[in-house]
């Protein structure tokens, strides 16, 4: 039985989003240069969307708390539209910053709705599969979308990107409006204050920190993987793009393995992938002179990063079934905290090329020690989410 076109649409919103997200890497020099601010003040757009998309996930889900799925769906993707509009026309670096805290907050919004929507759209035993497309528009923004968005704007300018994000919005605006059913929400539902409470469920707790761990790892290495393909690799800059799109396509290929062994045997994919993804990173910090075996080890990488991370998402919809509006905004929330912090940690390590998949390597040798015993005291199996 195939799953809801729907689905799809909202996997299109997020492909913008993602490329959205990650896109200004490759644009920050020219970006810097027409703005008249130096390259290190125009990585504060960076930075300030990523805290946007912590800070937004709870407060946005609250705010569209009581509204019907595709009302709050659509505004958000209008108010992230809208912010790239007003990004791609200003010639003030203070009003960029600005849309971009904006496009963040809007971003958090519509992925925390649009994770408790898709759960909706289909039977339990398909949660993970639906998850899996939702987030798969995450994985192909990796492998299509930032490189593009770095091609588009070297050739057009840095501009050019922002109105093509803008311009992605508009289909997926549109499917939304006819595609995401109209029904209001129940009224009847716990109250705001129950929904924070499901967060002391010590189930929640323990598969957030595992989350917000295992993305930390990703998102470090992910951020800083150019230092290492030129560096101990001996590669030109132009495989920068290569290694990127070799990870991005890995993890759409770990997201979609995981979406259809998730419903049914998500400890499996936890037990199984999580060493599995430590060895993987201890490899590639072993292995990372050697640009025979690179492009391999971060296929596989992304994979198990996606597998695994995408895995604990699921879960933590499952632990937060309590909280059925809150429930995407601490999914969100612990999925961007570790994009926060992973790329934060991997900076401190820069001085040793590889100093960024060893941080990774630790940040997941945490999260299996705090399953073990974390799994322990609550009298289960370790390796049970």
């Amino acid at each position: 039985m195939p799953l809801p076109l729907p689905l799809y649409l909202l996997a299109l919103a997020v492909f913008a989003m993602g490329t959205s997200e990650f896109m200004l890497a490759g644009l920050l020099p020219d970006l810097a240069r027409d703005l008249g601010v130096s390259v290190g003040a125009a990585g504060a757009l960076t930075s300030a969307f990523a805290v946007g998309m912590v800070i937004g996930a709870p407060l946005m889900a609250v705010l569209a708390r009581g509204r019907s799925g595709r009302s709050g769906l659509l505004g958000f993707v209008l108010v992230f539209l809208a912010a790239h509009v007003a990004g791609a026309l200003t010639s003030s670096f203070g009003v960029l910053l600005a849309s971009r805290v904006v496009a963040a907050l809007a971003n958090a919004g519509f992925l925390a709705l649009a994770l408790t929507t898709a759960i909706a759209m289909v039977p339990a035993d398909r949660t993970a599969r639906a998850l899996a497309v939702l987030l798969g528009g995450t994985t192909v923004a990796t492998v299509v979308g930032v490189p593009g968005g770095a091609l588009l704007g070297a050739h057009a300018g840095w501009r050019a990107a922002f109105w093509a994000v803008a311009v992605l919005c508009v289909p997926a605006a549109l499917g939304i409006l006819r595609g995401v059913p109209a029904a209001e929400p129940s009224p009847e539902g716990p109250s705001l204050r129950a929904e924070f409470g499901v967060l002391r469920e010590p189930g929640l707790a323990r598969v957030l920190v595992l989350a917000a761990l295992v993305n930390a790892a990703t998102f470090g290495s992910f951020t800083f993987l150019a230092p290492v393909v030129t560096g101990p690799a001996g590669l030109t800059p132009s495989w920068v793009s290569a290694a990127l799109m070799l990870f991005g396509a890995g993890s759409f290929a770990g997201v979609t393995a995981a979406g259809r062994l998730g419903d049914r045997h998500a400890g499996r994919v936890l037990a199984v992938g999580g060493p599995l993804l430590l060895a993987g990173w201890v490899a590639l910090a072993a292995l990372a002179d050697r640009p025979a075996v690179l492009p391999a080890l971060l296929f596989v990488q992304g994979a198990l990063s996606f597998a695994v991370g995408g895995t604990l998402i699921a879960r933590i919809l499952y632990e937060a079934a309590g909280a059925p509006a809150l429930a995407g905004a601490y999914a969100t929330a612990a999925l961007n905290v570790g994009a926060v912090v992973g790329p934060l940690l991997a900076a401190t390590v820069l001085g040793r090329p590889t100093g960024p998949f060893l941080l990774s390597a630790g940040l997941v040798a945490a999260a299996l020690a705090f399953a073990a015993v974390s799994g322990s005291r609550r009298g289960g199996p370790a390796s049970r989410c």
